[in-house]
């Protein structure tokens, strides 16, 4: 049978641009982990497929925010991945993998769930994990996505496009994304697991 539990990770930015749009699944898997609490333990840091990041763990959901820059993440996301397996002493079958990233194309605050085989839509931190899990001979049956809007610039150059995403965050943004898309991924991570579930018992 499909085990809840959930290996949910976010990918973005270290420092110095950990607090910009392209962070912005950092942010929404803090606020997701607020509005779990306290069965959901608030980020400690402890080491996670070979690195330093920040986890929350619990019986369901392990959080866990991806301590590499964005566009070359998809190995330590496959060592994360792995651990889990072996953490829990799990089939790859029996752990749902999630991973929670912006979104130029969409507006601000927006969530939205996408099938792991949808495209990428040029967001390098999915590009370059699904180029590391992809290698790998396991079901994909319980992989997703959940994806956060950031809105996008009028103008289309790679310049304008890369200003805006290292755009450090406003304080209204921030709250935004604390106050309401928490609330989302968590709506999101809950219609998975029944689909999941569902999906299994047909």
């Amino acid at each position: 049978m499909f085990s809840p539990r959930f290996l949910v990770v976010s990918l973005g930015n270290q420092a110095p641009y950990y607090d910009c749009l392209h962070s912005a699944g950092h942010f929404a898997l803090a606020a997701a982990q607020k509005v779990l609490a306290p069965s959901q333990p608030p980020f400690t840091s402890e080491r996670y497929g070979k690195k330093s990041c920040l986890v929350s763990s619990a019986p369901t959901y392990t959080f866990v925010q991806s301590p590499t820059m964005m566009n070359v993440c998809g190995p330590w996301v496959l060592a994360a991945y792995r651990e889990a397996l072996q953490r829990h002493a799990l089939q790859p079958s029996e752990l749902a993998l999630v991973l929670v990233h912006d979104e130029l194309e969409a507006a601000f605050g927006a969530v939205k769930t996408r099938g792991w085989e949808t495209s990428h839509r040029g967001q390098n931190g999915v590009k370059s994990s699904k180029k590391s899990l992809d290698s790998l001979d396991y079901p994909r049956d319980h992989w997703a996505r959940i994806a956060v809007g950031i809105g996008r610039p009028v103008g289309r150059t790679p310049e304008v496009v890369t200003d805006h995403v290292l755009r450090k965050m406003t304080s209204y943004e921030k709250r935004t994304i604390d106050t309401k898309v928490g609330h989302q991924v968590i709506k999101c991570l809950r219609e998975l697991r029944d689909k999941w579930e569902q999906g299994l018992m047909t």
